[in-house]
C-alpha cells in the first residue's frame, strides 16, 4: 500500500504540533518524556521535528498525558483558524 503524498496543510499541522509539543517538554530531555509515553526517543524525535506530521491518535493521547497537555489544547492549537 502506497500512502498518498501529505498536503502542505497535513505539513504544516505536524509542524504546528511538533512545536507545541517541544514547548510543553519544556526542559525535560526527549529520552526522559518519551519513556514515560511508551515510544523510542527517536520517534518522538520525529514527531518534534514534523517529520511524523500525522502520529497516531495513541501516541497524541499518551504525550498529551505524559506532558500534562489536553486533548482539547492539542486540537484547538492544529485547527485552522476561520478564514471569513
Amino acid at each position: 500500500m502506497v500512502r498518498p503524498p501529505l498536503t502542505p496543510d497535513e505539513r504544516e499541522r505536524g509542524e504546528r504540533l511538533g512545536h507545541l509539543l517541544r514547548q510543553a517538554r519544556g526542559e525535560r530531555s526527549i529520552v526522559e518524556v518519551a519513556a514515560a509515553a511508551g515510544m523510542s526517543a527517536e520517534t518522538l524525535r520525529k514527531i518534534e521535528t514534523g517529520r511524523i506530521p500525522t502520529p497516531a491518535f495513541f501516541t497524541i493521547a499518551a504525550l498529551a498525558e505524559v506532558l500534562d497537555v489536553s486533548l482539547d489544547q492539542i486540537a484547538l492549537h492544529l485547527t485552522p483558524a476561520v478564514r471569513t
